[in-house]
C-alpha cells in the first residue's frame, strides 16, 4: 500500500512538473507572437505558428475571413520598431497536447484593445499556435501597469493556524485600477497560487472577480522577483490579510524591486492594513528607513485579538516596528476607513480604505 502511495504521489509530481513546462513554453510561443507583431517581426511571428496556421479574423462584409500565417506575418514590416502595441497573456488552459489561450492587446493612443484567442498543439517542432481569432473595441486602458504585492504564506509562522490574503482588499483595489485604465500584475515571493481569507459571494464585486477566469488565473499564477522588470511599473501596492506578516517583509528581492520602482522610476509605493508590513523594512539608497519622518496607516496591534494564539506568531508588530523607525502611525476606529499620504508613499488602515486608497494612487499617477 505504501508501495502503491509513493507511485501515485510520484506520478502526480510528474504530471504538475510537466505541465509547469509546458506552460512555459506555451508563454514562450506566446510571447514571440506578442513581441514580433509589437516590434514588426514577420520572422519572430512566424516563430509562434505552425506553418499551417489560419487565422479566422474579420472584415468588411466578410464574417469569417481566414488569412495564412505567411500572409499575416507580411503585415508587419521588418523595421523592429514599437508600433504600441501592448500585449499581455491573460490565460492558458492545457489538457495533454492540446492548449488554448488568451491575451490581450492595447494600443492606448487609438483607446483599442483586441482580445486575441489560442488555439495551440504540441508538435514535433514544440508548442505552436495552430489557429487564432480576434475580437476588438474601444477602451480606455494607458498600458501603465501596478505590481500587487502578495504573500504565500498559508499559516501563522510555524503554527497550523490558517492565513491568507484578504480577497477584499485584492478586488476593491483591482476593480478601482482597471476601471482607471491601468494593467494590474501579481507578485510574490514564491509566485504561483495564493491563499485567499475573506471571501463573500453575496458581496458584488467578491462574485465579480471570483467567478472571473482571467482574474483567477492572475492569482492563481503569480510572478516571482526574478519576472519582474521594475521599469515596467509606475506603482507598487502591498496588499493585506494576515498572511502579509510572512515572507514579504524580509524578502530583500521585492524590496528591491519596490524601492527601484520608487527611487528609479518616480512610483508610488502603497499599502493597506497589514499589507503595511511588508513596508517597514523598506530603505532608500542612503539607508533611511522609507517610513522614517512619514505619515503612516495600517492595521494597529490594539485592534487584534492578543488572546488569541495567532497573534503569539506575528514576528513583529506593525505600529510599533513603524514608530521605533522613526514613523508617525495614525489610525481611525475600528471598522472605519483611515488613508494617510505623505509624498509617493499612500497608506490605509483596513480593507475599507483599499479602494481610498487607490484611488488617490490614480490621481498621484496623472499627475507625475
Amino acid at each position: 500500500m505504501r508501495t502503491l502511495l509513493f507511485l501515485s504521489i510520484l506520478s502526480l509530481s510528474v504530471l504538475i512538473k510537466a505541465e509547469s513546462d509546458d506552460k512555459l513554453l506555451i508563454e514562450t510561443t506566446l510571447q514571440h507572437y506578442i513581441n514580433g507583431t509589437s516590434y514588426n517581426q514577420p520572422a519572430q511571428i512566424k516563430k509562434a505558428f505552425s506553418n499551417k496556421a489560419l487565422l479566422l479574423l474579420e472584415k468588411k462584409n466578410q464574417e469569417i475571413w481566414q488569412v495564412p500565417v505567411s500572409e499575416y506575418s507580411s503585415w508587419f514590416n521588418s523595421r523592429s520598431t514599437f508600433n504600441d502595441r501592448i500585449g499581455e497573456i491573460l490565460s492558458i488552459d492545457i489538457e495533454g497536447d492540446i492548449a488554448t489561450a488568451k491575451a490581450e492587446i492595447l494600443i492606448p493612443a487609438k483607446s483599442t484593445r483586441y482580445i486575441d484567442l489560442f488555439l495551440l498543439k504540441k508538435l514535433s517542432s514544440g508548442w505552436k499556435i495552430i489557429s487564432k481569432t480576434a475580437a476588438s473595441g474601444q477602451a480606455d486602458n494607458n498600458g501603465e501597469r501596478v505590481l500587487f504585492i502578495v504573500s504565500n504564506a498559508h499559516f501563522h509562522g510555524e503554527s497550523k493556524l490558517p492565513a491568507g490574503v484578504s480577497f477584499s482588499e485584492i478586488v476593491n483595489a483591482y476593480d478601482t485600477f482597471k476601471t482607471a485604465g491601468y494593467t494590474v500584475d501579481f507578485l510574490s515571493p514564491k509566485g504561483g497560487a495564493i491563499p485567499l481569507s475573506y471571501i463573500n459571494t453575496s458581496t458584488p464585486i467578491h462574485k465579480k472577480y471570483l467567478y472571473s477566469n482571467d482574474f483567477m488565473f492572475a492569482i492563481g499564477h503569480t510572478k516571482t522577483p526574478d519576472e519582474i522588470d521594475p521599469s515596467r511599473y509606475r506603482a507598487v501596492h502591498y496588499i493585506g490579510g494576515s498572511n502579509a506578516m510572512y515572507g514579504v517583509p524580509d524578502n530583500k528581492d521585492i524590496q528591491s524591486i519596490a524601492m527601484t520602482i520608487y527611487e528609479k522610476h518616480n512610483g508610488i509605493i502603497s499599502a493597506v492594513c497589514h499589507g503595511t508590513a511588508g513596508i517597514v523594512n523598506l530603505k532608500t539608497k542612503d539607508g533611511q528607513y522609507l517610513v522614517s519622518g512619514k505619515r503612516i496607516s495600517g492595521y494597529p496591534e490594539a485592534y487584534e485579538n492578543q488572546s488569541k494564539a495567532y497573534f503569539k506568531e506575528f514576528p513583529f508588530l506593525i505600529q510599533q516596528t513603524i514608530e521605533s523607525r522613526g514613523g508617525d502611525f495614525y489610525y481611525s476606529d475600528r471598522n472605519t476607513p483611515h488613508v494617510e499620504v505623505d509624498g509617493r508613499v499612500v497608506t490605509g488602515q483596513n480593507h475599507l480604505s483599499s479602494s481610498l486608497v487607490a484611488e488617490k494612487m490614480v490621481k498621484m499617477l496623472q499627475d507625475i
